[in-house]
């Protein structure tokens, strides 16, 4: 029996079952899915891809344990699908370096963290009321922290080694403060500024940032625009605006490329660098189309 042949009601039955963490359940699933053996691949990739971040990360274990997952081919596909999501996308990237990586152990830190948040949070509370709790567990309950000493190694841009590690870089701690932002309801945005990645708020009457890099220290426009200026960058309004999802995880890339080249592995920086490239040729092709 091939996937492609499969009814609806059995594509349902498989979908319905991917998540459920009983290990019967699950020996039986695998005992199918090996049965099948590749042609299970298709439709487990789909789901992989897919915005079912849940679900995707069951289809990706499964695909781990059965052999069939190409990490590097995994992330081109994502990049090409246009379907991007942050969590999903931040992990399949990690997987291009570690393949073995347990995308459940990441999702269940950032569901603790979150939990942790929740227990804190006295409604009704505000943006900024929610983020100086958010800041409290990240920061100092849980450690999380810049790396300074060692800013250009490349663990600080992957997402499991951010949270195992508990340190990064602004952007990829800003991936974090809004992975756990989210799973509280708080609606934050991604924020590429020039030379600096931050987080900013846009549902109050005022905008306001945060710097996850600097242990969530908030700041107006004003004085994100004095940074810049202190850095030798002239400020547009245009630099406050979120940064779109695409673009994030492409923004990785780019820092992988630099972070690999400063560590004296070429190959790897060139993989990252094919990254970049299908980025934007799949956005120039959506763009022109």
């Amino acid at each position: 029996m091939e996937i492609e042949s499969l009814s609806e009601a059995k594509r349902e039955a498989f979908l319905s079952l991917l998540d459920d963490t009983n290990p019967a359940v699950r020996r039986a699933l695998l005992a199918h899915f090996t049965a099948l053996g590749a042609t299970a691949a298709p439709f487990l990739q789909s789901v992989a891809r897919g915005s079912n971040r849940v679900l995707a990360r069951h289809a990706a274990w499964f695909l781990d344990e059965l052999q069939f997952s190409d990490p590097i081919a995994e992330f081109r596909g994502f990049i090409r699908s246009l379907n991007y999501e942050l969590e999903t996308g931040a992990l399949l990237l990690a997987r291009t370096v570690t393949p073995r990586l347990d995308a459940g152990t990441c999702c269940t830190a950032l569901d603790q963290i979150a939990a942790r948040c929740r227990e804190l949070i006295v409604e009704p509370s505000s943006a900024r009321e929610k983020c100086r709790v958010l800041n409290r567990v990240l920061f100092h309950e849980w450690g999380f922290h810049g790396n300074v000493e060692h800013y250009t190694d490349p663990k600080n841009s992957f997402l499991d080694q951010v949270l195992a590690r508990r340190t990064g870089i602004p952007l990829s701690l800003s991936v974090v403060y809004l992975l756990v932002a989210g799973r509280i309801g708080l609606t934050l945005e991604p924020v590429g500024l020039p030379g600096h990645f931050i987080v900013g708020c846009f549902s109050d009457d005022l905008p306001f940032f945060i710097d996850p890099f600097d242990r969530g220290v908030f700041r107006d426009a004003e004085e994100i625009f004095d940074l810049l200026r202190s850095n030798n960058i002239t400020p547009k309004a245009s630099d406050l605006a979120p940064t779109p999802v695409r673009e994030v995880l492409c923004r990785n890339c780019r820092n992988l490329v630099n972070h690999y080249t400063a560590a004296g592995e070429p190959e790897r920086a060139k993989l990252f660098s094919r990254f970049v490239d299908e980025f934007e040729a799949t956005y120039e092709k959506h763009a022109s189309s």
